[in-house]
């Protein structure tokens, strides 16, 4: 069970952030999430979108270049410990967790989307433990 994340390489300069969303926009791409990491040259806008195949052939067409990558998203309650009591399950089956962030969903409720090295592996142990994964589809 895995969504799809799109990361798009963006220049880290002034403005070039509102473009890339602005291309978004007005290219009827819905955000679910989103996250942003930088270095000191360009930064990597990670999206999770409603409709990730045409979203990337919209971003590549636009000169952007992007990656697409399956990530686990996991639900999360409002609650204080949640989240480590998730990545001590990843922890405990040898799971390395390279990134994460959280959302909100109006109609599915929060999720922190995951980059591990085994997407069914942490699946299957977050099921184990209880806690529920979603796909594409049950994100929107």
């Amino acid at each position: 069970m895995s969504v799809k994340q799109i990361s798009v390489f963006i220049e880290n300069k002034k403005g070039k952030l509102a473009q890339a969303t602005r291309f978004i926009a007005d290219h009827q791409i819905n955000l679910k999430a989103l996250s942003i990491a930088d270095t000191q040259d360009f930064g990597i806008l990670r999206i999770i979108c409603d409709d990730p195949e045409n979203a990337e052939k919209a971003l590549q067409d636009g000169g952007y270049i992007t990656t697409v990558t399956d990530v686990l998203a996991a639900a999360i309650s409002d609650t204080p410990g949640s989240l480590a009591s998730i990545l001590e399950v990843l922890s405990e089956a040898d799971i390395a967790v390279e990134y994460t962030y959280a959302f909100n969903s109006s109609n599915a409720g929060a999720y922190m989307i995951f980059r591990v090295d085994d997407n069914q592996l942490a699946a299957a142990a977050l099921a184990g433990a209880g806690i529920k994964t979603a796909n594409q589809e049950d994100l929107f």
